[in-house]
């Protein structure tokens, strides 16, 4: 799933490693969700919205599959 992580982070002057901290992941964890490669559970999806202040639709792009 796509998603303005990395964009919302970088805007607002956080490290991945303060932000990990702050949600309780790891910063590969970080890493991994701003490249794709990894899909939040809905726990950490809603975290990480409260964290930045912006709805779940603001952070993540949803791409229905074929």
């Amino acid at each position: 799933m796509k998603n303005h992580i990395e964009e919302i982070r970088k805007q607002k002057g956080i490290r991945q490693e303060e932000l990990a901290k702050a949600l309780g992941v790891s910063r590969q964890t970080i890493s991994s969700l701003e490249n794709g490669r990894y899909n939040p559970s809905i726990q950490l999806a809603f975290k990480l919205a409260r964290y930045f202040h912006v709805t779940i639709e603001e952070l993540f792009i949803f791409e229905e599959e074929d």
